[in-house]
């Protein structure tokens, strides 16, 4: 991924000169769509966050869905919700 350079022994440095024909990583903004009930969605989040991806506060706050934009898969067709994350990612 990620190359990190060091000084070499005699405290030269071996980072390549800015002109190099290394391929710079380009910032790429991502958007992220959570459907489902805000158990599911709650749940969601926190295990992004626990994986270190997304702060929970980084995450919309839930916006109900109307009730045939969305399948639920529930007979029971409980009130579904979106939230909405934008993150900026380094793509090499």
């Amino acid at each position: 991924m990620f190359e990190y350079l060091e000084p070499d022994a005699s405290g030269a440095s071996n980072i390549p000169p800015s002109h190099s024909a290394t391929p710079q990583p380009r910032p790429e903004r991502v958007r992220h769509l959570l459907y489902g009930s805000l158990a599911g969605i709650d749940r969601t989040i926190k295990i992004l966050h626990a994986y270190g991806y997304a702060d929970p506060n980084d995450w919309s706050d839930p916006i109900p869905v109307p009730a045939n934009t969305v399948e639920t898969g529930s007979p029971s067709r409980a009130q579904t919700w979106m939230v909405i994350l934008t993150k900026t990612l380094l793509i090499e």
